[in-house]
Parts: structure tokens; sequence; C-alpha cells
């Protein structure tokens, strides 16, 4: 185990995936890939890996080929403690430099050779990949004399996940697939340093868990206490002046498949208006349904958007926005951005929108964080086994000619149902709504679900009524539980 250093937080799991796969003493030189949205924390975690093993970090920069192998080399040169950088003419050349950094008994543990931004480099050379496989090849005499661990870095998630795909050349030659994802909600809790339940789940329905929004982006303003959040808000995200104000709109076009943002910025705006299923997405900005494949592929495949199956009935999945601060955009920014963009006025939008917030950003994100808590947090003993899946849905009752929609539902690798369960973050909750847990319950077994057995979870943000808490079969998890409890 190599110690974490003290400026990286969290990342114990991505630390030791790194250090494992640079340590590695096996001879020969092997490729890892990392990836991620931008301001994950990404680049410290990679510089503090070359600070800690002895290796090499290159960030590229937009710019020509030429010139990008002349930054190599000096860098190159300013690592190794010389006057004189190599004349790099090409990037098989480079190839052979970043291997022979591996070389000697200086690498007995392997060396970490870092290139961030990669996905820059190809821009200006689009055969770096190929290049890097022929470097790679099994066979290839500088590769059998190194120990370079070479990581490929980059935030372009739609370029670096075709790396390793279908018929790509770098496909079967990597030794490491590495995504950094946001902080979850308890991490992020921490992160911001929050101890109260109610505000840390306020502050991440707005920012998420993304590490940077804190430090870079409002400079460590974090809310002092509940009362401060409203004030926090308008002095950050909806202050034009602060850097995370344009935030959300600036994630959809940093990838390089967006051609038409107007058309997926009215898709997440659906959304996150509640229209989650494609039909009702595609009737929601006047398109066909078979026309949003792609868009709605795009953003998949960008980590904006997560495709989830309907816990009852499959074949009718449902989308949701991955990124908090997208939904918040599109909720409360997006219908007021022209009167936010006059001085002094964000107090007053906030006035106006609070409910809103409450309604379509909070109340959901809320739903979300249980399913979460259940699929992470939730012990085995409080669901009679562990789940591999926790989503909602919805299933008829022929019986009462109605619907009911279920926040949560977690199954286990068999497909039992191991719990189901309703979210209300405002609401205190009674008797009325474990028995209509209990209903579900039975309908799924009616509609030949392994459900007989399945745990009820009511989850409130309010609090439960004492009639509620004398129910035997009742879980409750309140937001000190959902926050620190199993």
């Amino acid at each position: 185990m190599v110690r974490k250093p003290g400026s990286v937080f969290a990342r114990d799991f991505e630390w030791t995936a790194l250090t494992g796969f640079c340590g590695d003493p096996a001879p020969g030189a092997t490729l890892g890939l990392v990836h991620g949205r931008r301001r994950q924390g990404k680049t410290l975690l990679l510089q503090e890996l070359c600070a800690t093993l002895g290796g090499f970090y290159f960030a590229a920069t937009e710019a020509t080929e030429a010139d990008s192998l002349r930054l190599l080399a000096h860098a190159l040169a300013e690592h190794a403690g010389e006057a004189v950088p190599l004349a790099l003419r090409s990037w098989e050349d480079a190839l052979l430099a970043l291997l022979a950094l591996g070389e000697g008994e200086h690498a007995d543990g392997g060396v970490p050779v870092v290139i961030d931004e990669f996905p820059y480099l190809c821009r200006a050379q689009p055969a770096l990949p190929s290049i890097i496989q022929k470097a790679l090849a099994p066979r290839s005499a500088p590769r059998l004399r190194s120990r370079t661990r070479l990581v490929l870095c980059g935030s372009a998630i739609t370029f670096m996940g075709r790396l390793l795909s279908g018929s790509a050349p770098l496909r079967g030659r990597a030794g490491l697939d590495l995504t950094v994802p946001t902080f979850e909600y308890r991490t992020a809790a921490a992160f911001w340093q929050v101890d109260d339940p109610a505000l840390a789940l306020r502050l991440h329905a707005v920012v998420g868990g993304t590490p940077a929004y804190r430090t870079e982006y409002v400079r460590g303003d974090a809310p002092s206490g509940r009362a401060d959040f409203d004030d926090w808000v308008c002095r950050t995200v909806l202050n034009p002046a602060s850097p995370l104000h344009r935030e959300a709109r600036y994630l959809l076009i940093e990838d390089t498949e967006v051609r038409d943002p107007a058309l997926y910025h009215s898709v997440l705006g659906a959304i996150a208006d509640g229209h989650t299923a494609r039909g009702a997405i595609a009737s929601y900005i006047g398109r066909p349904a078979d026309a949003l494949s792609h868009p709605l592929t795009v953003l998949e495949d960008a980590a904006l958007v997560v495709r989830e199956a309907d816990a009852v009935r499959a074949n009718r999945p449902r989308y949701r926005i991955a990124e908090p601060l997208i939904t918040f955009y599109h909720a409360v920014m997006r219908p007021e951005w022209s009167r936010l963009q006059r001085p002094g006025t964000a107090a007053e939008v906030w006035a106006d929108s609070r409910a809103r917030f409450g309604s379509a950003v909070l109340g959901p994100h809320f739903e979300g964080l249980c399913r979460e808590w259940t699929l992470r947090h939730a012990s085995g003993a409080t669901l009679g086994g562990r789940p591999v899946r926790a989503s909602s849905g919805v299933i008829n009752d022929r019986t009462g000619q109605a619907g009911h929609e279920v926040d949560v539902v977690a199954t286990d690798s068999s497909g039992r149902v191991l719990a189901v369960g309703e979210a209300k973050l405002g609401t205190t909750m009674g008797v009325g709504h474990l028995e209509r847990l209990r209903r579900v319950r039975a309908l799924l077994v009616a509609a030949r679900r392994d459900a007989a057995d399945a745990r009820l979870l009511c989850f409130s943000g309010a609090g439960f009524t004492p009639e509620l808490r004398a129910e035997r079969d009742a879980t409750l998890v309140d937001l000190e539980r959902l926050y620190a409890g199993d």
C-alpha cells in the first residue's frame, strides 16, 4: 500500500487502483486510462501519484502537433534535469522517450508516466492511438525493456470511452480503465464540512458532488448554516459574477459530440421538468420520439443523463439528469435567465423560485438519495439481503383502476424484491403511507414477483407519527439515518 497524500480528499478506491497499477513490478510497459468529467480532481490525483512514485506528468494543451511535441520535449528535459531538450520529430519518437523513462534499475516497481488532457493531442494527430498501439505491441523491444505505466487521462467522456471500444486501436491494450466520479452524497457533505443533514441535502441538490465547485468556483464559500442557505444560493449560483452561474451551460458544450446545443438543452429541460419517458420528452420539445435516439445516446455517453429501467415495467425506461447543477439550472435558472442577468435581482428571483426548487429539484433529489441509500448504505440486516439495483416504477392496481408510483424498489441478483419504499421530504409520514406500501407489495406478488417478504421503507424529511413508529414492519429512515445510519 502506498500512503495517499493529505491533499487528496477521499478517493481511496481510485488511489489504490492507480498505485496498484503503477506499482506492478511485472516487466513490460503497460497502458492505463483515467477519465471522468472535468473538475472531479483527476489532475490533482495524477500529479500526486507522479510526485509520490517519482513519475512524469505532462498536461497537454490545445496546440498543433509540432507545438505539442516541443512542449513535451521541454517537459521531459526538465524532468531529467537536462538543459537541452530532446528533438522529438514525431509521436513515434515521443513514445520511445516516454518508454525509456521506465528503463533501468530505478524502475523496479514501475514508473507512472501521465499524459493529461489526451484528447487535445488526438485533435492535432488523430492517428495517435494507433501510434501508441504500435509502441505497446506485445513483441515491441522498447515495450519489453520498459516498466513505464503509461496513463492517458481525459475529460471528454465520449472520446475517452471509445478508446477501448469495438475495433479501436487500443482495445485489449489497457490494464487499467478508471473512472473518477463525482463524490457520492455523504462524501460530498464531508467535503463541504456540513454536518446538518437538511442543509447537506439542499446543498447537494444544487451542486452535487463535484469537488471544484467548493474550491475554485466559490473559493470555499459554504453555507454557515441552514439559515444561510438562501443567501448562499444568491451569492453563488444565482450571481452572474460567479463562475458557478454559467457552469451548467458549459457542461453540455464540453462534449465534442454535441452539434446542436439548443436541442440538447431542450431535452435536458424536459427531463428536469419531470418528463422522463422518451415519448413525454418528445412531446415536450415538439419532436418525434424516434428523433431522440441520437441526442439521448450522446447525453448518456457524456454521463449527463442516466437511462434507468422502470422497476416494474422494464421495457419502459426513464431518463434522469446525472448532474444536479444541470437540473437546478433548467428548473430554476433557465426560466429566469434574462432577469438574472440584471444586477441585484438574485434574491428576488430566488424568492419567486423557491417553490419550484422544492417541487422540481429538492423533492426528486431526495427520492434519488433514498434509492442511493438503499443500494449503497442500507445493511443486509435492514433489507434482508444485498441489493444490486434500486429503482423507481409504476405498478397498476386494476382493482382501483389506478397506478401506484413507487419511489424505491430494491432487488437482489436473483430478482427477488428485497424492499419497497416511499419518500416524502416535507410530509410527516403516517400509517396511511405504510398501508399503501403494503398494497404495493401485494400487487407485486400478484404480478408474480418474488416480493412476499419485501421490507417496507418509509423515508421522510419531516418525521413520522407515533402510530407509524409503533408499527413493527415499518423501517423508518429520517435525514439523520440517510446521512449517517445503515
